[in-house]
């Protein structure tokens, strides 16, 4: 069968007729907060209650000023979640971010007033292929949305002037920045451009495996553009970050490579810049994987203990849910939206990311004895 873009043979069936997909923002329902605090009594409904309580009670207490990463994997934004993260960055209760790479490149769809739609899992691919549909399980959209989000891609890129290695979090500011002028109010119902107005920096650990790594390499061959996005920039700000924080903990949505990049940040800072912070204080992950399969993403916090990645001494601070993200975090971030400790000062850390990566490169020179690296 010959070559030929989805929907080029011009037939049309009625895909798209599901609900419009929004992103729901949480309100903290005091009932929720109920029925997590009395009904989620075991098993897994259990251990989320338990990790909504670490995260409000404990990590976002004023007394411990815990600086909190949000790693994010699965395609979550495309599912409508993009709303609970916003709510929780522009609360403070969110520092920074790394994610895939997909979810940014979906999250545009929304600011650019694109529509994806409730479908079914079970539909017929051929027909959508034919029809100009693309599927991620149960979401569905137009081709189209695709085509018309690159090209708002490929737009910011020439009119933005980035030029050279830059950081993923500088890239993802800039193209929030981006967002916000060319479509005013975008950050109400977009990540990016949300992350952009309350300063929270976005990473991604995979950057050429998604839509906007692959437009950027457009860019670099076709512009003569000498942008690039520098992973030594993102290790190195990640780590600045994490060694800048009184108390440090994550909420980890899924796992892959979002969840290593940022655990990661503890075994640099000792392993290689010998500089011995002492590993997470909080760990907290939402995900369907199991330790088994010798996987990351099913790795526990009491083998991260091994590595330098949590302090053994808080593990009793460290909670698995084995649960669907899409089910499990709306939940989570609705309990905590409606806690006392709802609201912190905002850190703002890109704006401090050259700052920090300068106190890094500092601690690091200091002279060091053998029994301290």
């Amino acid at each position: 069968m010959p070559y030929r873009a989805p929907g080029s043979t011009g037939k049309k069936r009625n895909h798209l007729s599901g609900r419009p997909i929004r992103y729901y923002r949480p309100r903290g329902s005091a009932e929720i907060r109920t029925l997590i605090d009395e009904g989620f009594q075991a098993f897994n409904a259990a251990r989320l209650g338990e990790s909504c309580r670490i995260f409000s009670d404990k990590m976002l207490s004023p007394d411990h000023d815990t600086t909190i990463a949000l790693t994010v994997a699965g395609a979550l934004t495309p599912a409508g979640l993009g709303g609970a993260m916003i709510e929780l960055m522009e609360r403070g209760l969110v520092d920074f971010v790394i994610s895939t790479g997909a979810n940014l490149y979906h999250d545009l769809h929304y600011a650019l007033n694109f529509t994806l739609h409730r479908g079914s899992p079970f539909v017929d691919d051929r027909e959508l292929y034919d029809d100009g549909v693309i599927r991620i399980y149960d979401v569905l959209f137009p081709a189209q949305v695709l085509l018309d989000t690159d090209s708002y891609i490929r737009e910011f890129l020439v009119r933005s002037g980035l030029d050279g290695p830059v950081s993923t979090a500088e890239l993802h500011y800039a193209l929030g920045q981006d967002l916000r002028a060319t479509h005013p109010g975008c950050e109400q119902y977009s990540v990016v451009a949300a992350a952009a107005m309350a300063g929270v920096p976005i990473y991604t650990s995979s950057p050429g495996d998604s839509s906007i790594g692959m437009n950027v390499a457009f860019h670099e061959l076709m512009n003569d553009s000498r942008l690039m996005v520098d992973p030594n920039k993102d290790v190195n700000e990640i780590c600045a970050i994490i060694l800048a924080g009184q108390k440090n903990g994550a909420v980890i949505l899924g796992g892959g490579s979002p969840k290593n990049f940022y655990l990661q940040g503890q075994p640099t800072l000792w392993e290689v810049y010998g500089i011995p912070k002492g590993g997470n204080d909080y760990f907290i992950q939402i995900t369907t994987d199991q330790v088994v399969w010798g996987g990351l993403s099913g790795a526990t916090p009491a083998e991260a203990v091994s590595w330098g990645k949590i302090n053994p001494g808080v593990l009793p601070d460290t909670c698995v849910t084995y649960c669907d993200s899409t089910i499990a975090f709306p939940l989570f971030a609705e309990y905590a939206v409606g806690h006392t400790n709802n609201r912190r000062s905002l850190k703002r850390l890109v704006e401090k990311r050259d700052a920090l990566v300068a106190a890094l490169k500092a601690e690091a020179s200091k002279p060091r004895d053998a029994a301290d690296a």
